[in-house]
Order: C-alpha cells, then sequence, then structure tokens
C-alpha cells in the first residue's frame, strides 16, 4: 500500500510493523560496522594493494565523504520519488559495490568503490529513518521503534571492529566488505513483503543546484575538517577547503530560504526545542568523536594494546550509547523528553570527569561509558523528535538534517579536538627535537633507535605529554555537554512559556512540544 503523505490515525503499527523495524535496523547495524571494521583491515588490504600512505587515506575516508557529501540529497530525493524505492535501489548498489571492493585488484579501484559505497549508504540512513517515522505513527511506539535503530546503529559501530578481527583470522581482507552482501540481500528480499510505501506527490522536482551547492558545502568542509586532525594537521589547503565549503554553504543556505519546495527545509529552525536538538547532535558529536580518537590512541600509544584489543576494551562506548538509547523510552515515561535529554547529557559531563583528571585502563573505560550512556537520550528523543517534527511527507528531509549534524559534528570532533590534543603534545615536547615532538607515533618510533635508558625517558615525557592531551580534552568535553544540558534544559522552558498562547491562538507546531 502506498501513502502519500496525507494525516493518519495513530494506530498501533501491529507485528508487521515490528517485523518491518527488523528488516529497516539491518542497513543502519552494518553500515556502522562497516565504518569501524575498515580500520581493522586497512594494513592487511594496504598490504596486499601496495596502497601508499596517500592511498589508505582516501581508502578509509572516501565513502565518509560521500555519505556526508549526498545524505541532504539523498533524504529529499526519497521524499518525492518514495522512501521505500530509493531504500531498495541503495541496498542492491551497496550490495554490489562490497563484492567490488572485496575483489579490488588495485587501490584505484578500491577507492572508487569505497566512494560509490559512500553515495550507496547515504540512501539507506534517511529511508530508514524516515519509514520508521511513517509506520510507527504512535508517539510511544516510535518513540521505541527509534530507540531500537539508534541501538543498532551505534552496537555496529561497537561491534565491528569485533567482527573484522574474527574475519580477519580466518579469511583474506575482502571477507570484510562480503560481510555486507547477505544482509542486503535480506533486505531486498523481505522489503517487498513488509516495508510499505511513502512519498509526497506534491512534491516539486529536486533542485539540481540546491544538490550541487549542497555537495560544494558539506564534501570541502568535511575534507578540511579531517585533514585538520591528521597528525601533522594544519596549513593553508584544509583551512582554505572549510573556507570555501562554508562560503558555498551561505549560498544554499540562502537559496532554500528562497524556494517553495527546498531541499533542505531549514525553516523549521525556527523552533527553538528543533534547533537546539541540532545544534545538541551536532556538539555531541563534537565531544564523542574528539574524546573517542584520543581515548584509542591512548589505549594503543600510552597502555601498548593491539588494535584488536583496543577496539574491544573501547566497545564499551558504543554499547554505553546503545544502552542509552534503549533506555530513552522509559526515562521518556517519567520525564519530559527535554528532561530526559538534558539529563543524560549532564551525566556524560560527568563522565568526562574522569577523562580529564585520572589516566589509566580504569578511568578511560569508566569515562567514555559514563559519557556514551548519557548521550543516548540525545540521540533517541532528540533524532525522534527532529523526524517527528514535521508531516510525514518531509520526513525524509528531516531525517537527513538529522544524519548530516551526526556526520559533521564527527568530523569537526576529529579536526578539532585532534588539533587540541596535538597542540597540548607538541607544547609539552617542546624540548624535543625531530618527528618526536610531533606526535606520540613519531616518539614511537623514534625510541626505537635509541638506547634503552633514552629511549624510555624519551617514552616517559610522551606518554606525560600525550596524557596531558587526554586530560584537556576530557576538560572540553565535559564543558561542550554541561552547556548542552543548560541549552536543552532552557529551550525547553522556552518552548513551555509559549505553550499557552499557541493553545489560544493558532497551533502550536509540531516541534514546540518537548
Amino acid at each position: 500500500m502506498e501513502h502519500e503523505g496525507q494525516d493518519a490515525v495513530a494506530e498501533p503499527a501491529g507485528k508487521r510493523g515490528w517485523l518491518a523495524l527488523a528488516v529497516l535496523v539491518l542497513p543502519s547495524l552494518l553500515l556502522a560496522m562497516d565504518i569501524t571494521a575498515l580500520l581493522l583491515a586497512l594494513p592487511r588490504l594496504s598490504a596486499d594493494l601496495g596502497a601508499s600512505g596517500t592511498e589508505q587515506l582516501w581508502i578509509s575516508d572516501a565513502y565518509g565523504f560521500m555519505v556526508a557529501g549526498f545524505v541532504i540529497a539523498m533524504g529529499t530525493l526519497g521524499d518525492r520519488i518514495g522512501r521505500r524505492r530509493l531504500l531498495f535501489a541503495g541496498a542492491g548498489a551497496f550490495a554490489v559495490l562490497s563484492v567490488v571492493a572485496a575483489y579490488a585488484p588495485d587501490p584505484g579501484t578500491l577507492i572508487a568503490a569505497r566512494a560509490l559505497l559512500g553515495v550507496a549508504g547515504a540512501t539507506l540512513v534517511p529511508s530508514t529513518l524516515a519509514l520508521i517515522t511513517n509506520i510507527f505513527r504512535d508517539e510511544r511506539e516510535r518513540g521505541k521503534a527509534i530507540a531500537i535503530w539508534a541501538t543498532c546503529q551505534f552496537a555496529g559501530g561497537a561491534f565491528g571492529p569485533v567482527l573484522a578481527g574474527l574475519l580477519l583470522q580466518r579469511f583474506w581482507w575482502g571477507s570484510v566488505f562480503l560481510a555486507a552482501v547477505p544482509v542486503m540481500a535480506l533486505v531486498l528480499v523481505a522489503g517487498p513483503f513488509l516495508l510499505p510505501e511513502f512519498r509526497d506527490r506534491t512534491a516539486g522536482r529536486v533542485d539540481k543546484l540546491s544538490v550541487g551547492l549542497s555537495l560544494g558545502a558539506v564534501l570541502p568542509m568535511v575534507y578540511g575538517m579531517k585533514q585538520l586532525a591528521l597528525a601533522d594537521g594544519g596549513g593553508v589547503v584544509p583551512v582554505a577547503a572549510i573556507a570555501a565549503g562554508a562560503a558555498v554553504g551561505a549560498v544554499f543556505v540562502r537559496r532554500q530560504l528562497r524556494l517553495d519546495h527546498p531541499l533542505l527545509d531549514l525553516r523549521l529552525l525556527r523552533g527553538r526545542a528543533f534547533s537546539a536538538v541540532l545544534v545538541s547532535l551536532v556538539l555531541a558529536g563534537v565531544a564523542m568523536a574528539g574524546t573517542g580518537l584520543m581515548a584509542t590512541q591512548y589505549l594503543q600509544g600510552v597502555l601498548g594494546y593491539s588494535p584488536l584489543a583496543s577496539a574491544v576494551l573501547f566497545a564499551p562506548m558504543g554499547l554505553g550509547v546503545a544502552a542509552g538509547t534503549m533506555a530513552a523510552p522509559a526515562l521518556a515515561k517519567r520525564l519530559r523528553p527535554a528532561t530526559a535529554i538534558a539529563s543524560g547529557l549532564a551525566l556524560s559531563a560527568a563522565g568526562c570527569v574522569p577523562l580529564a583528571v585520572s589516566d589509566g585502563l580504569a578511568a578511560v573505560i569508566t569515562g567514555v561509558t559514563v559519557l556514551a550512556l548519557g548521550a543516548g537520550p540525545l540521540f533517541a528523543l532528540g533524532t525522534g523528535l527532529v523526524v517527528g517534527s514535521v508531516p510525514p511527507e518531509r520526513a525524509g528531509s528531516a531525517a537527513s538534517m538529522s544524519e548530516t549534524s551526526n556526520y559533521l559534528g564527527g568530523s569537526l570532533g576529529l579536526a578539532v579536538i585532534g588539533v587540541v590534543g596535538a597542540s597540548v603534545y607538541q607544547a609539552r615536547m617542546d624540548g624535543v627535537a625531530g618527528p618526536a615532538a610531533k606526535t606520540l607515533a613519531g616518539a614511537v618510533a623514534a625510541a626505537g633507535d635509541l638506547p634503552s635508558g633514552p629511549a624510555e625517558e624519551l617514552l616517559r615525557s610522551a606518554h606525560a605529554a600525550f596524557t596531558a592531551g587526554l586530560h584537556v580534552t576530557g576538560a572540553i568535553a565535559a564543558a561542550i555537554f554541561a552547556g548542552l544540558a543548560v541549552l536543552v534544559a532552557a529551550s525547553a522552558r522556552g518552548t513551555a512559556r509559549t505553550a499557552a498562547p499557541a493553545a489560544a491562538g493558532e497551533a502550536e507546531p509540531r516541534h514546540a512540544a518537548v
């Protein structure tokens, strides 16, 4: 049955709806696993294909660049041509391209396959989230469904490296990519029987100029942010890329505000609750990605764990978010959504304290677990608020706004907090010459060429310098989460003050119900 965006009675989804959810969470679970699993497979595939350092960078980053660039266009495209149709097209393309990536004969082919996988991946997340919003019209059921969807997304990120480690012990590196094929095949087989179609027949054509502007804004900004996150980040090129992306973004914003059928409905940002959630998604992504980067490097570079062991030890961050998202619907029964989100963010701020004032394995694991647990309600209830704030026919566009916020926040966190951590390290190593003064990896390499006494002294200084950087980034993350808790709570109070006048006059906008 096809729905065309008309209002419907909020009836329970029933057994069919929950079976549909089981199909819809599969792409999100897989995409999250795919991103993190590649990190473990990269050394082996690079050796087999003879990839240079630059080629390795593009193998790992091409996918994320293209997802970030195309998710806006794909979310709105699904509103126009049908979300199920777009989901099936993306799932089919993802399966085929995964095979191409698995059997890539050279780095260039793998980079191209990863880039096209990013375009296919950009169709999947907004389509699944929009379909969930349309299938679950009852607010409480929708909250549970989005919490399950978000849980699978973060659990996938946590288990990705573990799955990759198991596959790489028995098979060649291409098996990491082939794991996607049966999952996408299941979506294509079961989807036609369980997933209804939704689209907006009143929507105009996709504005091609807006699509181009969105790509011209997001791609350079994400590229520049990732370049800044490199150990030797900085320089003219990354800053110029970010500035160029921001300039194109300003043009994009002006065009969206003038169009009757914009690619991205920025008028939604006029709602205080809506804009507060999007800001929170961006900045929470900054704090989580930044602390995640520093914590994983600390586990490997300072505490000496292997990449696989570090992945297992770091899994509580993804599992913590997953637990927080699953707990969110129960919290929403006892607290207003904004109160639950703000309370969770305050808990995240508290979780950053061990990272800011202590060191060692226990402090890191405790800190990232509590931090992640507190962020769960934001990703579950906040995402539900964003996609539930618009008419059903615009759910894809709203979902793309949510996902773009997450991608930009993560990229910005890797760049900004990564640069902060590197700056602290370099300041503490001011008296050291050579590569050891720039990065912890450089210090480890330099120590290998020194006698035991000087080597131990160099590593001791490098470990202390990096730990200082971890403390600073933990303090920054704590300040971000505390500020977001205040922002969300204040936006809820402002919404409550306007609720009575809205009820007396016009109907209150849907996004104001926090």
